[in-house]
């Protein structure tokens, strides 16, 4: 049986299975305070938060506003908190907008095993989600690790996504010949990041000697064009005599958030989807092939380090990536826009999201 709302009760942070109430009202207050802390502005507040039972796992959703549902899905290293913005956009264009925190990210569960964060085991926490909502379908937005999710949950359930907006990472079809992790020593070295991050506790050693808050600075606001490397000698580049300034659309409150909650949890959970690659690489093999079936409106920005990674961008440009989406309708390259798109361009990105889903 789904998990069921209480009826009076809808943005409160409980849930019920059967007739057991998980979480009281006094406890939702104390939750809702912590999970609220560091906020930008009052206006922040208005975003409702509460957990759900899904899957055998207890997720943490970001929500807003009535109507049809809008599923965002977040990226490494981020949270619900990347779609704030577009939240609030879309809430008051008439639209439920929906952001979880994925499996293994800030206040959701996270499963020991990297075996439990296999794409089988997010699509069905996102499919959990969607009947939890009480609805048939969703609009789609999602952005790096989330788009690829996006996809899968494309390949698997389309006749549960009734639009995909995605940034960043195109559709890539398995290659039934070679793992992913092998080929992309292969192509890029043992540098390249994804290969950095497949040994259990390293990188979280690096990135504890380094400091949570300046490795979330560097990546966030990294602008060097890929393949992205992590060397052995100082992997992500942190100088303490040359300190980041940042960005006008990433504030010092957003970067506390973003630090707060990933010292709590750590980044074990978010690097376990990259450690499951080669695992959904096996699961998927009936899939090979197989064309997606939902109408897609990719948008990346034209530094971004995943575009700028030798062969996307000729893989998008050139017709393979519609070969594979052939229900592709727009491709939107963002002039002088880095990898987190939905943060640097934030009102540019919900306009998108807007004028692609009002079409439904």
């Amino acid at each position: 049986m789904f998990p069921t709302p209480l009826k009076s009760e809808s943005t409160l942070s409980i849930y019920e299975t059967g007739h057991d109430t998980i979480r009281s009202r006094v406890e939702f207050e104390k939750e809702n305070k912590k999970i609220c802390r560091g906020y930008r502005s009052r206006e922040m507040e208005g975003i409702s938060h509460r957990m759900v039972k899904v899957n055998g796992i207890d997720m943490h959703i970001a929500e807003k506003g009535r109507g049809p549902v809008v599923l965002f899905l977040h990226g490494f290293p981020e949270l619900w908190y990347s779609w704030r913005h577009q939240i609030l956009a879309l809430s008051s264009l008439g639209y439920h907008a929906v952001a979880p925190d994925l499996r293994g990210y800030g206040d959701t569960e996270a499963p020991s095993s990297s075996s439990s964060y296999s794409c089988l085991h997010i699509v069905g926490d996102l499919i959990a989600l969607i009947d939890y909502l009480g609805v048939e379908q969703v609009f789609l937005v999602a952005h790096d690790w989330g788009a690829i999710i996006g996809w899968y949950l494309c390949l698997f359930r389309p006749d549960r996504v009734k639009a995909y907006l995605c940034l960043s990472v195109p559709y890539m079809p398995r290659n039934p010949e070679i793992k992913p992790v092998e080929g992309m020593k292969l192509a890029f070295g043992e540098d390249y990041y994804i290969c950095r991050f497949q040994e259990p506790g390293v990188i979280e050693e690096e990135i504890s000697r380094a400091g949570t808050a300046e490795v979330l600075k560097k990546i966030l606001t990294g602008r060097r064009p890929g393949p992205p490397r992590l060397p052995k000698e100082n992997p992500f580049g942190i100088y303490p005599e040359n300190p980041i300034t940042l960005p006008s659309w990433l504030t010092e409150a957003d970067l506390s958030f973003y630090a707060g909650k990933y010292s709590q949890k750590g980044f074990t959970g978010g690097l376990n989807f990259y450690r499951a690659l080669d695992l959904n690489w096996e699961l998927t093999a009936p899939w090979t092939g197989a064309p997606l079936k939902v109408p897609v409106k990719f948008v990346v920005g034209e530094l971004d380090m995943v575009y700028t990674t030798p062969v996307i961008k000729e893989f998008v440009s050139s017709g393979g990536f519609k070969h594979h989406v052939p229900l592709l309708e727009e491709i939107v390259v963002v002039e002088g826009a880095g990898h987190f798109i939905n943060q640097e361009k934030a009102e540019e990105i919900s306009n998108h999201i807007y004028d692609y889903i009002s079409k439904y």
